[in-house]
């Protein structure tokens, strides 16, 4: 199963080809409107508008071996913890050796923008990130079919 956290996720139309290329079932996860599908290996869960309520249903579902796509770093920690692997719409892959260090980094930036020290600004999401992400998501995408321990680096 591939869970999104489809809250501004830029690349909903690149996982559905993925995914169905390799016949995994997808559900979106949001607080807001998704556009329906009639494919029925696409589910759309909408979630009230509470604080991390799409966060926390999917980590309560995500299992070892799920692929999930989020941005957000707690829950991408959630989702590792539980053995599935994640990825952010750039490509990034988040794991057991780099998903402290990526709360750490969240932290200090969060930190940072509290205190005046940085506006926090983001990158524009870019064709090189989609393109990233297309190479990671159908790399996790097959390692997830072949049954690899979850955890590993793909």
């Amino acid at each position: 199963m591939i869970y999104v956290d489809a809250d501004a996720c830029p690349v909903k139309p690149e996982i559905l080809k993925v995914a169905e290329r390799h016949g995994i079932e997808v559900t979106f996860v949001a607080n807001s409107g998704l556009r329906p599908s009639r494919d029925p290996m696409v589910h759309n869960v909408i979630v009230s508008n509470a604080f991390d309520a799409a966060d926390n249903w999917i980590a309560e579902h995500a299992v070892a071996g799920d692929i999930v796509v989020t941005a957000d770093v707690p829950l991408a920690g959630r989702c590792v913890a539980a053995g599935a692997f994640v990825t952010g719409p750039t490509g990034r892959i988040f794991d057991k050796t780099n998903i402290g260090m990526a709360t750490a980094m969240r932290d200090l930036g969060a930190h940072l923008r509290e205190t005046g020290e940085s506006k926090g600004y983001n990158a524009a999401f870019s064709p090189r990130d989609r393109s990233a992400f297309l190479e990671t998501f159908d790399r996790l995408c097959r390692w997830a079919k072949a049954h690899q321990t979850p955890g590993d680096q793909p």
